[in-house]
């Protein structure tokens, strides 16, 4: 009878019925679960003989209950998911029905003002029409900028101005007091940055923001208040008092300097009062204002090399959510002086959307990465902390900054140019400029540099798309940058004594992008550059060594209005210290014109034909056109080296010619990449334009139809898009590569790109061998023959690398011969079918 029902017991079991566990056993299973939460079917049978509570349990349903376990948790984060997009739409609702409310309140204003302005006018004759539309248009400012009576500098006198500042920031925050208009592209939604609005039509330039970020209302403040550790215009905020208030806040007199974006214009300064209380539903306010001398308060006298300019009433307003975190709202209105720059670059001090990226954004910006920061608290590429990787980007921006506008407060001094004035050189020897650069090196030389030049300039471009001019800066540093004086500069720094670059002993072999970090959009991304194989003395021809930078680079979506493109990098060694000297250099491209630049997100950069001259590069396609309005940018440059000062006249001399022949690259690069050019070359149109990809993207789709014996393509496409279209915007990643000893790969669809982290020009110098992993290679290897016999081969899922070297998983993948038309072989086409990053 016993033997019957364990019989019995064992066949329920293998029916796969439920099984009571023993708290013990679960707590056992739990163990398991927590160090490899699926188990191999070894690893569970080593369970059961390591655990004699689990001796009377199949193997069987031991899986079934892993099943289950990693099921509940699934279930678990993607309700905990849900329950965070509930909370952060619910607030977005709130926020929309408030943002409704006050353009309800707007529309009603417009209304009343258009009623009785048309009442008015009726009512007069033409003769005294002019007056009277005077003090209607008159009355309707007053209205809106009321003019308040002088106020003094005792503390009821600046309590005054605050409680003034306070009201006039909140009508501007959640009132109609100036009329905004969404900002182009932003469009509102739970994992959006928040609703961005400029204005319209007020006095200087104006942006406003409101956000949800998963911080208390007490950081936040902490935070925004903290500007100088955010804003990376932002040289120095100086609090030179603080006054309690009798209402439990604070008021503080700041003096704040910006940089200058260009050598071309000023910096600027500012005069504040900022006014921090607690409201009475609980928010957390914080406005600012400039003062003046209007008001009578406390007086700032003028800086040298500073433009005074002026801050209207500005500020936070941050309230507590329910279920934590913050609301938002951001108010940033600014008079910058336009008068003061060339009249070329006042679209950049006049433009709403230039502060709203510039500004506003960053704050919110700033408040979203630290608060996932604070949320996912870990270390990230190469042992460090985001906020330590953060401070090495600030770092970067900052000495840009410094060498951009070289103050003389820092020690900076103006060298004489040679006749012309196209660079401008500085000088540097004070101690804490070079404070960290006077190291004893590892080669037993001591570091002898005592002295640091800077060599800059800035430059007029028309009609070149910031974005895509940064990114081939980026990727194409050969085509730009000398590898002697990027060997000297980090010899200068790091390696020891060294002298000028003379005639070249070598070259670097390429350059190799290390990730470091990114930001939540991927605006910004800081990354080491691995320059190979550089070779500065007849020493390193024999054995070359590598070569490190960190680098900062910003701005390559096209699509965001009026964002600023950087490409600033330092050398560093191989050790990379947090605290490792950094003498910044690199590029700032500035749009000029609001509007959105009209250049395809798709756009190739290859630029090959391009830069070649004659003939074979000037294809013409008539079928294609790019219509393009005019936009301008300025470009500044600015490179810095550390030096001996008794090299001074003769590093001065290398950097101006060094920084001219930059120009010259950077002209050439440019017209290459101008609409203008576009239509006449077609190596670097859309691909969607070009005869020749859409030839290739026939071949493509014959080819597997041939071998494969079904369509690539969905049925139909084809009779209403072209083939090219249907597979550029195909979901697995498709991409031709040479056959060739050392295949390259030539074509990729967007969803390729995508899994290659990469842009049709920087694809060509991806070698196939290097995304695949040393199992991918062997396996490849192997199939190579049958896919060039049979045509074509189906590989097994497996790992893959992007070009910045992040692992890329795929269930299986396709490959195949391409023919042409003569039916030989073009190249081979790989497919990778449902491909994420791991």
């Amino acid at each position: 009878m016993m033997a019957m029902s364990c019989k019995d017991g064992k066949a329920a079991m293998d029916n796969g019925k439920y099984v009571r566990y023993t708290p013990e056993q679960v707590e056992a299973l739990e163990r398991l679960y927590h160090e490899c939460p699926k188990p191999s079917s070894i690893r569970r049978q080593q369970l059961i003989r390591e655990c004699p509570i689990l001796s009377n349990i199949e193997p069987k349903q031991i899986k079934v209950w892993f099943q289950n376990r990693r099921c509940r948790e699934k279930q678990r984060k993607e309700a905990s998911r849900l329950q965070a997009v509930n909370r952060k739409l619910t607030a977005m609702n709130k926020l929309l029905m408030e943002e409704n409310d006050r353009l309800q309140k707007q529309v009603s204003h417009l209304v009343y003002e258009n009623g009785y302005f048309r009442q008015h006018t009726q009512n007069t004759t033409l003769a005294t029409k002019d007056t009277s539309c005077e003090s209607v248009v008159t009355s309707g400012q007053h209205h809106l900028t009321p003019q308040h009576p002088p106020r003094d500098a005792s503390p009821a006198g600046l309590l005054s101005i605050a409680e003034e500042t306070l009201a006039e920031f909140l009508s501007k925050a959640t009132g109609t007091a100036v009329e905004w208009v969404q900002m182009p592209g932003m469009k509102p939604g739970p994992d959006s940055i928040g609703i961005v609005a400029i204005s319209h039509g007020c006095t200087g330039v104006a942006a406003r923001a409101c956000g949800l970020v998963g911080l208390e209302p007490t950081r936040v403040a902490e935070i925004l208040k903290d500007r100088h550790s955010w804003f990376r215009d932002c040289r120095a905020v100086d609090v030179l008092n603080v006054l309690p208030t009798a209402n439990g806040g604070t008021i503080e007199l700041l003096y704040m300097q910006l940089y200058a974006p260009t050598t071309l214009a000023p910096a600027r300064d500012f005069w504040l009062l900022r006014y921090t209380s607690v409201m009475e539903d609980g928010s957390l306010v914080v406005c600012e204002r400039s003062l003046s001398n209007t008001q009578n308060g406390p007086s700032m006298p003028p800086v040298p090399n500073f433009v005074r300019a002026e801050m209207l009433p500005s500020g936070y307003l941050i309230r507590p959510c329910e279920g934590g975190g913050s609301i938002i709202h951001i108010v940033d209105h600014l008079n910058l002086e336009a008068w003061s720059v060339p009249e070329v670059l006042r679209p950049l001090y006049e433009s709403s959307t230039v502060l709203a990226q510039k500004t506003t954004m960053a704050a919110l910006r700033q408040l979203r990465q630290i608060a996932q920061e604070v949320s996912q608290s870990n270390v990230t590429n190469w042992g460090r902390r985001p906020a330590a990787l953060r401070a090495l980007s600030q770092r970067l921006s900052r000495g840009f900054n410094e060498a951009v506008n070289g103050f003389t407060d820092e020690g900076w001094t103006m060298m004489g140019n040679d006749g012309m004035d196209d660079v401008t050189i500085l000088v540097n020897s004070s101690p804490e400029k070079l404070m960290g650069l006077n190291l004893t090196f590892a080669n037993g030389f001591p570091a002898v540099s005592n002295a640091v030049l800077c060599a800059k300039a800035s430059m007029l471009l028309q009609n070149v798309p910031p974005a895509i001019l940064l990114r081939f800066l980026r990727e194409h540093r050969s085509e730009w940058a000398d590898n002697n004086i990027d060997a000297y500069s980090a010899a200068a720094v790091k390696v020891g004594p060294c002298s000028l670059p003379g005639a070249r002993v070598g070259t670097f072999g390429g350059q190799v992008i290390l990730p470091l970090a990114h930001t939540i959009e991927h605006e910004e991304l800081l990354e080491v550059i691995k320059l190979e194989g550089v070779a500065h003395c007849p020493e390193d021809a024999i054995m070359p060594r590598d070569m490190f930078l960190l680098q900062l680079c910003s701005g390559m979506d096209e699509n965001a209005i009026g964002t600023c493109a950087e490409l600033i990098f330092a050398p560093i060694d191989a050790s990379f210290a947090d605290e490792a000297p950094l003498l910044p250099s690199g590029f700032r491209i500035i749009p000029l014109d609001s509007g959105k630049e009209a250049s395809s997100p798709n756009r190739t950069l290859d630029l090959a034909s391009a830069l070649e001259i004659g003939p074979s590069g000037n294809k013409a396609s008539n079928d294609y056109s790019l219509n393009s309005g005019s936009t301008r940018s300025v470009m500044t440059i600015a490179f810095e080296f550390a030096f001996e000062s008794h090299m001074q006249e003769s590093v001065a001399s290398m950097a101006r010619q060094y920084v001219r022949s930059i120009i010259s690259s950077v002209q050439r690069v440019a017209i290459a990449l101008s609409p203008s050019h576009l239509s006449s070359h077609g190596g670097l149109r859309p691909p969607l334009g070009t005869p020749e990809a859409n030839t290739l993207a026939q071949w493509i789709c014959q080819s597997y139809r041939c071998y494969l014996g079904v369509e690539l393509l969905k049925s139909g496409s084809e009779g209403g898009e072209p083939p090219l279209k249907t597979l550029w915007h195909h979901s697995d990643a498709i991409m031709c590569c040479s056959l060739k000893a050392l295949p390259v790969f030539t074509f990729a669809n967007q969803a390729g790109l995508d899994m290659l982290e990469t842009t049709l020009v920087a694809l060509q110098d991806i070698t196939l061998e290097k995304i695949f992993d040393d199992h991918g290679r062997k396996t490849l290897c192997s199939e190579f023959p049958q896919i060039m016999q049979q045509g074509f081969a189906c590989l097994q899922g497996g790992i893959c690398l992007s070009s910045m070297g992040r692992p890329v998983s795929y269930e299986r993948a396709v490959a195949w011969k391409v023919l042409n038309e003569e039916e030989n072989a073009h190249c081979i086409c790989f497919m990778f079918i449902n491909w994420s990053f791991v």
